[in-house]
């Protein structure tokens, strides 16, 4: 199981920003997966934070959020946001797909 991360607040990197703005996903959308997605792989190693994907369905719509995380002041950095492809995921959206 995940451990839990208490997010105080977000920042959207530029990447996020430019990623967000592309797919047409709302900041509003980014912390519905934030807030009620699920974890479905975690990055403990990753620098400067430990990371993870997140899978949420908002408005019928999967979305992945990677999701870094400050635990020294609860921050949370939004790294990229999209739809996962439904060629190289499962069709439960937490599972890639074996070439």
């Amino acid at each position: 199981m995940a451990k839990l991360w208490v997010v105080e607040s977000l920042v959207f990197t530029s990447h996020a920003l430019r990623q967000m703005f592309t797919r047409r996903v709302s900041a509003e959308e980014v912390r519905a997966v934030v807030e009620k997605g699920e974890p479905i792989i975690e990055y403990p190693d990753e620098q400067p934070y430990p990371c993870r994907l997140m899978l949420g369905i908002v408005g019928g719509r999967p979305l992945h959020v990677v999701l870094a995380y400050d635990s020294s002041d609860r921050k949370g950095y939004i790294v990229t946001v999209y739809e996962p492809d439904a060629s190289r995921w499962n069709p439960d959206m937490r599972t890639r797909r074996r070439p």
